[in-house]
């Protein structure tokens, strides 16, 4: 998190964007979309820009659209980080709003989403979301995770997961370099018992699945090839 590749390219935030709408899930301000019929949910956690990020939120209503019912909680609590203020840098803005606590949030979040009727559920998380989701994963909480060029995830943290996992790592990324993400492969392997699927998105740094260009053909290329990964993989395990 202190390397600045997870602070690039910041998102501006809109709080109406998107085709859902948002409601409490959970004791959280959460954006939902897709039908509230299907028995089949994702949880999309944020990076540190929070839930108001519109690619985030299209992303949402895209894998809505395939038959999930999505929510994306405000685990920030309308405080994400905001790279223009100067006087609170992540570092410091990551005090309040740790990944720990993000797991703690998610367990009502989780209650009030089966309280819905839903029967399976898959977590996917970008960045400061990942490691919520791999905790989840210990936990038996969920039935299948996406990690999207994760941070503070650790191999020990790999070893522990129980749900079928996809890791979608990125060849330029200084946090969580291609070296890492091939121990986590290493490990996945030694766990056949898990599925798993694990790529090196080449020449796409940290963040590139939610905080691309859309006037670059090719970083657009590149996030929607690893948003199909994820959701052919939510499509695969939670049934």
């Amino acid at each position: 998190m202190s390397g600045p590749q997870c602070c690039e390219n910041p998102p501006t935030l809109n709080p109406v964007s998107g085709s859902g709408h948002v409601e409490k899930v959970g004791g959280l301000d959460a954006y939902v979309s897709g039908s509230p019929d299907s028995k089949l949910c994702i949880l999309l956690i944020s990076e540190v820009f929070g839930y108001e990020a519109p690619k985030l939120r299209a992303l949402a209503d895209k894998v809505a659209a395939s038959g999930f019912y999505v929510v994306v909680p405000d685990y920030f609590y309308g405080d994400p980080y905001n790279p223009a203020d100067q006087d609170r840098p992540v570092l410091v803005w990551i005090k309040d709003h740790g990944c720990d606590k993000g797991f703690e949030d998610t367990i009502p979040v989780l209650e009030a989403i089966k309280n819905k009727g839903i029967t399976a559920i898959g977590a996917a998380g970008m960045c400061w979301g990942a490691k919520v989701v791999v905790e989840l994963s210990k936990m038996e909480l969920i039935q299948a995770a996406v990690l999207l060029h994760p941070t503070f995830v650790t191999v020990d943290d790999i070893k522990g997961g129980k749900a079928p996992i996809a890791i979608l790592g990125a060849e330029l990324d200084h946090w969580t370099s291609p070296a890492l993400v091939k121990q986590f492969e290493e490990t996945l392997a030694s766990k056949p018992e898990v599925p798993s699927y694990v790529k090196i998105h080449p020449k796409v740094s940290h963040g590139w699945t939610v905080r691309y260009n859309i006037d670059e053909p090719e970083a657009v290329k590149a996030a929607e090839e690893a948003h199909k990964e994820m959701l052919d993989w939510f499509v695969t395990y939670l049934k």
